[in-house]
């Protein structure tokens, strides 16, 4: 199993990152940063302006080293990627997969499925802990259905309609869990985000989609094959498919964790000249902190029935379909909350 390694996230803009024998350098001009054993880490994050060595890059690379850029608000740019894990035939059944219907119907099912029930739960724990609100059963039940319609669903066009309306639904009451906090939330927008909530998701969504991407790619599977999201150039349409399960569970949660406990506020964003909200700077980095800790949260695997470190869920899953789609496994057991 993977160690849960550190990672770096560089948030200081006009840094430069080289490598010196077994270490990772940030300097800014002429003055240290800091130093960090590279055998500690297993990604690097960089924020704007912030410049890599090419050696440092090959290095990464060969070691598998997650190094991953961003724009200075959180949007994904790139990563660097080595030489390809895993043997051929992993892949070439992984398209085989994609490209049946019956099989490829099968994943999303499940994985559709896993997202919705979870998104339930955020729901159920919001009436456990405040009360219950005519909107929030509602919400409960609706959501109730939509898993019952998912899991007799025939075509991967079908589960993309069904997941729609269960994210609509979900996204339609999530002003209630976040009572007290100041924030509003009117539906979920994207590219570009127009409210503090949405900027925050977005933000969240985007570590996880690169966590997923890396899991993926350690057990030998292409992350830009997918079965629920379709083939697009430079879309990690598998990672994203695998995001679908930690949404809730684990995006959602921590953005409301952040937001009712006052840690980030109205005043940590802005607004472009475009209309798309942002996080500044240094908020930004307090949320970094707080999902880096949050990743070594401990929980019990509910199929492996072990106790894993939340960071580690995309390892774990990545192995799980791996082994399904080879033939070691039935079904693939998606990450649900129990």
């Amino acid at each position: 199993m993977k160690r849960l390694l550190n990672a770096l996230y560089i948030t200081r803009q006009e840094t430069y990152l080289h490598k010196e024998r077994e270490t990772i350098v940030i300097k800014q001009g002429d003055e240290k940063l800091g130093q960090f054993p590279a055998l500690s880490l297993g990604g690097i994050l960089c924020f704007g302006r912030v410049s890599v060595s090419p050696f440092l890059m090959g290095y990464c690379a060969d070691q598998g080293i997650g190094l991953a850029f961003y724009t200075q608000y959180g949007r994904f740019l790139a990563r660097v990627q080595g030489r390809e894990n895993g043997n051929v035939l992993l892949r070439r059944e992984q398209y085989r997969w994609a490209d049946s219907p019956d099989q490829a119907v099968s994943v999303a099912r499940l994985t559709v499925g896993a997202k919705i029930a979870n998104s339930r739960s955020v729901l159920q724990r919001e009436i456990r802990n405040h009360g219950e609100t005519s909107l929030l059963r509602q919400a409960v039940d609706e959501l109730a259905r939509s898993l019952r319609r998912v899991r007799s669903a025939d075509s991967v066009d079908a589960i993309r309609g069904m997941e729609g309306d269960a994210a609509k639904t979900y996204f339609g009451v999530f002003n209630e869990p976040l009572k007290g906090s100041g924030f509003a939330f009117g539906g979920r927008v994207r590219r570009p985000p127009t409210d503090p909530v949405n900027a925050l998701l977005s933000f969240v969504y985007s570590l996880i989609t690169q966590e997923c991407t890396s899991a993926l790619q350690g057990v030998g599977l292409d992350p830009y094959v997918g079965f629920l999201h379709k083939d697009r150039p430079g879309r990690p349409s598998l990672a994203l498919d695998m995001l679908e399960e930690f949404r809730a569970a684990w995006a959602d949660r921590l953005v409301l964790t952040l937001l009712n406990r006052r840690q980030i506020q109205l005043k940590d964003f802005e607004t472009d000249s475009t209309g798309a909200v942002r996080l500044k700077e240094e908020p930004r980095k307090r949320i970094l902190t707080a999902y880096q800790e949050r990743k070594q949260t401990e929980l019990l695997h509910p199929y492996l029935e072990e106790q894993v470190p939340l960071g580690l869920l995309p390892h774990c899953q990545a192995l799980l379909l791996a082994r399904h789609l080879r033939g070691d496994m039935k079904l693939y057991p998606p990450y649900v909350v129990k």
